[in-house]
């Protein structure tokens, strides 16, 4: 899926229309619509999906579906990333950006561009999808049918009903950020006229309309059918989004629901028990699941033992360019030092500009001692990590420091490589470890080994062909042992093996009994899940973002941290959205 799909419902790009519903479409000309259905009908859901993968419709310098925020900024992942990781101890971005350096240090207000811009985008992908169906509703205007065998350019009931069903999960999906990142926020569903606006309402009220549409999805009187296409959403994925918000729903609604969120991971990991790593269904190799062709690991995919990646954004090169998914991500990580070797990491790209905070860096555990052997035969010792998941990072083997006592230095702090342009062996799923011959680092990805000035990687790659991975197997393992822990569901030593399976394929040791907490759930959820969008909402339902239990450097705009009030644990609802409804309509979220 990628920016060529084309939306001819005319939706509004400014962020001024966006507190209402897209305009009615029959103003726009159906003559060509019954021509052709199945184009027609797929390229407007071909939008439901490019809406979280491009900022619009024309590549990644070109228009945004959105105005008023930088078209890269406003990218559906990364507009969730800067809400979502930002403000917490994962990442720290430390180039001066407007609106970022609030974000950053926890000192945001109603008026940020960015806080605007992610409601804007959520909110503009919610209303596509709406009107995805009310296309399909009112499909008879445009002289649209839809028989139940299909020929030529025609589509079937049965093909547009599978589309509906993902139309609506896709919108449910920007729902569960609507919800965790602004709480109180209004109702904009597909049953509503075109053109009036959504209803400002609860939290709770919100949750559950979208869960239970989730749970109706997933029902078999559905008809759901997986489609086994590449791109296209999975059961599983779906499934694993309800496990997302059963697990927060003490959060969002100020009730548990623990054994639903048991429940549901296990229906998800019994379909994938026996078989990837030790049986558990996870991938073997941490580190592919972030390299270029990952989509073996996704929902059609090639590579079906292993199919950890339950929900995917795709990219590709030159269909799929934005300055946000994966690439912002590789590039934000990258300097100039550690691209300058050909095929390092398979991307043109160098932004020098993210980095990790120390207390994020010492639950890795940098206490081992480690040792390389440049071509000249020189060695050097340093302290490292022996977790899988920190190979690439840039750390005290290439002179950074874990401290951050300079805010805007780049190598004051270590830094999180994760994803990259390499390439996995695509029949075992396995990205291969080497060192770099001419300073002995670690590198990665297949390459070729006779010839070290060629490691056989395209490192001039403007933009990467490395999917976005939404939501992982191993995630829904974390969720499980945590509703267990929590609300005493499932099976205590079921819960612990989900952990272990996370834990040994990053090649740490097992926890044992007395080490299976909370806490260290926490800690396992951040090593694993970091940079996955899950960082603030993990931190806010163990009641470590707000208040002092727990600190960070530059919370609180304090170079050791220090303790941010409450109401943080949401955003505010934007004044420019507030400001569009009759005076005292839409209530803003408290202390703000």
């Amino acid at each position: 899926m990628g920016a060529a799909f084309v939306c001819t419902l005319g939706l509004g790009s400014c962020v001024n229309d966006l507190d209402q519903l897209p305009k009615n479409p029959a103003s726009i000309d159906p003559s060509k619509f019954s021509e052709n259905p199945r184009e027609y009908i797929g390229g407007v859901m071909g939008k439901c999906y490019s809406g979280i993968a491009v900022s619009g419709q024309s590549g990644a310098g070109g228009s945004a579906d959105i105005s008023g925020l930088d078209g890269g900024y406003s990218c559906w992942s990364r507009a969730i990333f800067m809400l979502n990781e930002f403000p917490t101890d994962e990442a720290k971005w430390i180039w001066p950006d407007a609106g970022v350096v609030d974000l950053v240090t926890n000192t945001w207000s109603d008026t940020n561009p960015n806080i605007f811009g992610t409601y804007s985008r959520l909110y503009t992908h919610i209303a596509i999808c709406n009107e995805f169906m009310r296309l399909v509703a009112n499909a008879g205007d445009y002289g649209i049918s839809f028989p139940e065998q299909a020929s030529g350019n025609q589509i079937s009931r049965a093909e547009v009903n599978q589309l509906l069903l993902e139309a609506r999960a896709l919108r449910d999906l920007s729902y569960f950020y609507v919800i965790d990142l602004y709480g109180n926020a209004a109702l904009c569903w597909d049953d509503q006229a075109a053109g009036t606006n959504p209803v400002p309402t609860t939290r709770e009220e919100l949750f559950n309309t979208v869960v239970a549409d989730l749970e109706n999805i997933i029902a078999p009187e559905s008809g759901w059918v997986d489609s086994n296409i590449y791109g296209r959403l999975s059961k599983d994925g779906v499934e694993a989004l309800l496990v997302k918000f059963y697990l927060n729903a003490e959060v969002f609604t100020g009730t548990a629901q623990w054994q639903k969120c048991w429940d549901h991971a296990q229906n998800i990991i019994a379909r994938h028990k026996g078989s990837g790593f030790q049986g558990s269904g996870l991938a073997n190799d941490y580190l592919a699941l972030f390299c270029a062709n990952n989509d073996i690991f996704a929902p059609g995919g090639s590579l079906g033992s292993q199919n950890e990646i339950l929900w995917t954004i795709p990219y590709a090169y030159e269909l799929t360019e934005a300055y946000g998914g994966s690439f912002f991500l590789m590039a934000a990580s990258l300097t100039d030092s550690s691209v300058a070797t050909p095929g390092w990491f398979g991307i043109n790209a160098q932004w020098t500009c993210m980095h990790t905070t120390k207390q994020f860096a010492q639950t890795f555990n940098f206490s081992a001692e480690k040792s390389f052997t440049d071509e000249n035969g020189k060695t050097t010792t340093y302290i490292g990590s022996k977790d899988d998941r920190t190979y690439l990072w840039s750390d005290a083997s290439q002179g950074f420091n874990m401290d951050n006592t300079d805010f805007s230095t780049f190598k004051d702090g270590y830094v999180p490589i994760k994803f990259t342009n390499l390439t996995c062996d695509p029949s075992t799923g396995l990205l291969p470890r080497w060192n770099d011959p001419k300073t002995g680092l670690p590198r990665a990805g297949v390459h070729d080994l006779s010839d070290p000035d060629n490691y056989g990687i395209d490192a001039q790659a403007p933009f990467p062909d490395t999917d976005l991975p939404v939501i992982r197997l191993a995630e829904v393992y974390l969720s499980a042992a945590e509703a267990h822990l929590r609300g005493g569901v499932g099976n205590a030593a079921d819960a612990l093996q989900y952990v272990n399976y996370v834990r040994e394929r990053a090649n740490v040791d097992r926890f044992t009994v007395a080490q299976f907490t909370l806490n260290n759930l926490l800690e396992e959820r951040g090593r694993e899940l970091y940079w996955e969008n899950c960082r603030r909402t993990d931190l806010v339902r163990f009641g470590r973002f707000t208040g002092s239990t727990y600190n960070w450097n530059w919370k609180g705009y304090a170079p050791t941290g220090t303790s941010i009030d409450q109401r943080m644990n949401l955003f505010p609802i934007p004044t420019q959205v507030r400001t569009a409804y009759p005076a005292g309509t839409y209530p803003q979220n408290p202390g703000y």
